[in-house]
């Protein structure tokens, strides 16, 4: 799997000529969401001014086969060919799909991201994983496909709430909690509430470098890149019965409740510090809105979290953690186990 060139931009538009002068294609597109395309766009419109624009809706429930088979029209409707280049402008969502449709639009074409959310900027745009969600599921259709290169800056933070923006923290917390105390220690005394983007940014950079340094070694998730779903078996369990619930939840808020889900269990497993749990928990409650199920949603979510893909037969795995930056993977817990990690979750 080819490795994503990783750009930090001060001006975005800049940055995205000097690139795509030096990337011969034959045509241009660019995908945004309604609401990149608004917000967005403007930012680079200068440079891409030529290009073929697709938009689709916002939001997570949109990512889905028919947005996919949108994409795939505009794109064989406009002339592309597998010299064409795509630009994926926006959330973890347009990069997701976009890269999906890229990678499977004539057997693949190139594609940029440029992230427009701080989810994305850490998460979705780098690492190379693609997809579209599928039945209520998660990402259940995609391919590990990575972009030629990521532009990141925080110059589009200016257009994000603060909801978002919490979002986006928490997966750069659970990066700091694969990485090293000191790195970790730095996210928890970062302000959320007084922005400061330039200090953000090099947070930001921080955080892609953890996970680029795990992704090197392992891309297509056989091994230590398990590593990266710390949170996630119960932040995509707890994410996809809001949405089921009509009650959706941002992806972020969903691992951050996740997290302390799975380092309860790491603490009952493997040892995790209290007094770093503690810390956590507080954190967490100090910024994440709790959510809202209780005893009787137990088994609903068991079997959502069965839809994993670090799983094997009827187990259910996690990652954990022994400590910040001591990595357990494949880790198996029981149904009451889980329950009882659940059980932390709305104590807390």
């Amino acid at each position: 799997m080819n490795t994503q060139r990783i750009i930090a931009a001060t001006d975005v538009a800049e940055t995205l000529k000097g690139m795509l002068d030096g990337m011969e294609h034959d045509r241009l597109f660019v995908l945004t969401d309604e609401h990149t395309e608004q917000w967005c766009y403007p930012l680079v419109a200068p440079v891409v001014g030529e290009a073929h624009r697709i938009s689709i809706a916002a939001g997570d429930d949109n990512k889905d086969i028919e947005a996919l088979c949108h994409v795939w029209d505009e794109l064989s409707g406009h002339g592309a060919t597998r010299h064409s280049l795509l630009i994926n402008l926006g959330g973890g969502m347009v990069t997701d799909l976009g890269g999906f449709a890229a990678a499977t639009f004539k057997r693949g074409i190139r594609c940029i991201n440029v992230p427009t959310t701080l989810l994305a900027m850490v998460d979705a745009a780098v690492g190379g994983k693609t997809g579209i969600n599928r039945h209520a599921l998660k990402n259940e259709v995609g391919a590990f496909y990575p972009a030629e290169a990521v532009v990141v800056s925080a110059q589009f933070l200016h257009t994000l709430d603060a909801h978002n923006i919490a979002s986006g923290f928490a997966e750069m917390l659970k990066h700091g909690l694969i990485s090293t105390e000191e790195h970790w220690s730095r996210l928890m005394r970062y302000d959320l509430n007084g922005l400061d983007l330039d200090a953000l940014q090099e947070l930001i950079m921080e955080s892609i470098c953890v996970k680029e340094h795990i992704v090197e070694q392992d891309p297509t998730e056989k091994h230590i890149r398990k590593a990266l779903n710390l949170g996630h078996t119960l932040g995509h369990a707890f994410e996809t019965w809001a949405m089921r619930h009509a009650m959706p939840i941002l992806h972020g808020h969903a691992v951050a409740w996740g997290l302390i889900g799975e380092l309860y269990l790491a603490h009952i497993h493997e040892g995790f510090p209290t007094d770093k749990l503690r810390q956590m928990v507080s954190y967490v409650k100090e910024v994440y809105e709790p959510i809202a199920f209780t005893c009787k949603d137990y088994d609903e979510l068991h079997e959502l979290m069965q839809h994993d893909k670090k799983n094997r037969g009827t187990e259910i795995r996690f990652t954990l953690l022994g400590g910040i930056g001591d990595i357990r993977i494949d880790c198996i817990a029981t149904k009451e186990e889980i329950d009882e990690a659940l059980d932390f979750v709305r104590e807390c």
